[in-house]
């Protein structure tokens, strides 16, 4: 008997990381919570339900043993995966995208495990009583897998902005001048000490603006861009995205201009907003490393269905395994 959970482990860890990292921040944002200051407690909920879900479909696909002893290594194996998985994601969670708020962290892995063994016991019961004649795998991989690759990308790239605009630590930045029909000053930024600040993006500003400043006989760039801009910054009149950095020399007035593909957009330079997490490095990854990372797990799906059809290739199937093996191809 094949063991099911082996021929469509990738499968199984794309379905996770879709609702375990991106679900519950897109889910926040659909839903406007981002205005009320979302906190990480109910983004725990998504592994910790999910947890007893996976553990069921593992469990299904263990190998069938006679007795007790089989059905404790089955509900073993399950746990210890979900428990890997589980952790991973609360990890995320807590240090990559560390939303407002506190947290359990010790209960909601304890409660995931738990949900797992029971689980891992309703899988495994289920997974008994259905069986059939295993067959090739199907092409299904290949586009269950390229679908994985695009939403992957492009998921990737709007839980990084989600990330770091629900880890953003204080009140919102505060502005010193900027160009354009929103700035009071246009094309006036009066800074009170040398340092870096950010340029933001007011509205819909186009975010591969050139923006400089000059003054104190000199001129400096805003030549430190964010890849992945992270928005939902300034007020009631109009809201910001954080698009660059800019390092001003010294304290003082500087003219500001900035050229972009729409000549009535406007740019406001201020604090440069402090970001919690590892998401407060990501958002100067270059956008084309954030889209691979996201589509790794289509692109093991697509490679374990290659691998599994090229071994199917080499002879015919006549081994017995569970319904759960039929249902994902």
């Amino acid at each position: 008997m094949t063991n099911p959970f082996r021929t469509a482990r990738a499968e199984l860890l794309a379905a996770w990381l879709l609702v375990t990292v991106p679900a519950p921040l897109l889910v926040f944002a659909w839903t406007h919570r981002w205005v009320e200051d979302p906190t990480v407690a109910p983004a725990l909920w998504w592994p910790v339900l999910a947890s007893p879900v996976l553990a069921a479909v593992v469990a299904a696909g263990q190998p069938r043993r006679r007795g007790p002893a089989g059905v404790a290594l089955a509900v073993a194996v399950s746990t210890l995966v979900t428990a890997v998985l589980l952790a991973a994601s609360l990890a995320f969670i807590r240090w990559v995208a560390p939303l407002a708020g506190g947290a359990r962290w010790g209960r909601a892995l304890l409660g995931g495990l738990a949900l797992a063994v029971v689980g891992a016991l309703i899988g495994y019961a289920a997974g008994g009583r259905l069986a059939h004649r295993a067959r090739p795998a199907s092409r299904r991989g290949y586009l269950v897998g390229g679908l994985a690759v695009v939403f992957g990308a492009l998921l990737a790239q709007s839980t990084v902005r989600l990330g770091a605009e629900g880890s953003t630590v204080g009140d919102n930045p505060r502005e010193y001048g900027g160009t354009g029909p929103y700035a009071a000053s246009a094309g006036r930024v009066v800074v009170p000490a040398p340092g870096a600040y950010a340029v933001f993006g007011v509205g819909d500003a186009p975010a591969g603006a050139d923006c400089r400043l000059t003054g104190a006989g000199t001129t400096v760039r805003a030549d430190d861009p964010v890849s992945v801009p992270p928005g939902g910054y300034g007020g009631d009149a109009a809201t910001f995205a954080w698009i660059a950095s800019v390092r001003v020399p010294a304290p003082g007035e500087w003219a500001m201009s900035c050229r972009s593909s729409d000549p009535q957009a406007s740019y406001v330079v201020g604090d440069a907003p402090r970001i919690r997490g590892a998401v407060g490095a990501l958002i100067h990854w270059p956008v084309g490393v954030i889209w691979l990372l996201g589509a790794l797990p289509g692109l093991l799906v697509v490679f374990t269905t290659a691998r599994r059809r090229t071994a199917m290739a080499g002879g015919p199937v006549s081994i017995e395994s569970s319904s759960w093996d039929r249902s994902v191809r």
